[in-house]
């Protein structure tokens, strides 16, 4: 059996997609590694960011959001498949959110930075929770689910004015949901939360809901069309929205001398939590991809699929590859850019992250490959 046999039940457009955004990914941690020494903000600091830096990060913007919108759809999936009778998602979902909440507490918190001073709970953990919350709301009607989704992504921004100082009845609760901060911080050890969650619950919910045009019994045709509208509703509403420079991002955009970095103050949004126009452009440009995806089914890009099959174990390998390199480079060169080593440019990053996903490639493939024909209950969870 070949290795398009092996990924034949799964839907090709995101398996693509999730491979691209995991390469777009592993971008960004290289440039965490490795770029650490021009830090950017969130939002970033338009007259102390370099158009490529600012690019550069930009594009990992895709990255969290098509992840946890597409576990939504994978578990709808999972629970109608397109042979034999439908499945109850519920128990899969809790599961799988505990085991990657466990390993973003463990394995990938200590792939940072080679020590536990700092426990922070940063995307793993969102996803984690996110399923575990859809795990509960999948028992609720699926148009429930959906408008519970649709009314988190455009309603959280007006809970921005709610704020809890630490020690205040509810701090807890509010910095896990919405505000990032410190759960505790101690002397010698703190646990901070780096991707609240609220609106991330509601992207894998509108995944969930959105999950049946990729059902066999629609179209290819139909499904293109649904996703084309979806792509050009979210843009146009987020230029709307974006224009008015009030609801639907807390920093405003301003004008400059230059056209570039006029644009670049437009689409310079917050992440954490994502705003509203955050998550309106990086889904709206996901639904427009799929779209073309599913409409030319470019064989050039199927090497994708590989990553994005297996897409818990690349996380998990890369991180430590990363701390490998970085600790052999600081071995040999020192620290050359204060506390950090470092490269010059920019497009040293992305130089680097050619190579990487390279030298990843066949692993991952194996490991997909292990997945797909594995009967082991725990490599489901890979």
């Amino acid at each position: 059996m070949n290795d398009l046999q092996h990924l034949k039940n799964r839907v090709a457009s995101i398996d693509i997609l999730r491979g691209l955004v995991i390469l777009l990914m592993l971008v960004d941690h290289v440039r965490e590694r490795v770029f650490l020494h021009h830090q950017v903000g969130d939002p970033m600091v338009i007259d102390e960011t370099s158009s490529a830096l600012f690019f550069t990060r930009f594009c990992a913007h895709f990255c969290a959001p098509v992840f946890i919108f597409l576990a939504g759809a994978s578990a709808w999936l999972y629970a109608n498949p397109s042979k034999g009778p439908t499945r109850d998602a519920s128990h899969f979902l809790f599961t799988r959110g505990l085991f990657i909440i466990a390993l973003e507490v463990t394995l990938v918190n200590f792939s940072w930075f080679g020590a536990y001073n700092t426990l922070y709970l940063q995307v793993m953990w969102a996803i984690g929770l996110s399923m575990i919350s859809l795990s509960l709301l999948v028992k609720l009607p699926h148009k429930v689910v959906g408008a519970l989704g649709i009314a988190i992504i455009f309603g959280h921004n007006a809970l921005d004015f709610i704020n809890f100082a630490p020690g205040e009845w509810g701090y807890s609760a509010w910095t896990i949901l919405h505000d990032r901060g410190f759960l505790y911080s101690g002397e010698n050890f703190g646990v901070k939360v780096s991707y609240p969650t609220l609106p991330w619950i509601g992207v894998i919910c509108l995944g969930f809901f959105l999950a049946p045009i990729f059902s066999s019994k629609v179209s290819r045709e139909e499904r293109i069309g649904k996703l084309l509208r979806l792509g050009a509703f979210s843009l146009a509403a987020l230029v709307v929205i974006r224009l008015l420079n009030g609801y639907g991002e807390p920093v405003p955009w301003a004008s400059y001398d230059s056209a570039l970095l006029t644009l670049q103050s437009f689409i310079n949004f917050t992440k954490y939590p994502p705003s509203l126009d955050f998550l309106l452009i990086t889904l709206g440009v996901a639904f427009i991809v799929l779209a073309l995806l599913e409409k030319y089914n470019p064989r050039k890009l199927h090497f994708l699929r590989h990553f994005g099959s297996a897409p818990l174990f690349f996380y998990v390998v890369h991180l430590y590859l990363l701390l490998a390199i970085y600790l052999v480079l600081v071995s040999i060169y020192g620290t050359n850019k204060g506390i950090y080593f470092g490269v010059d440019e920019v497009w040293q990053v992305w130089a680097m992250s050619i190579v990487l996903a390279g030298v990843l490639y066949l692993p991952t493939k194996c490991f997909s490959h292990y997945k797909k024909t594995s009967q082991r209950a725990w490599v489901k969870y890979l």
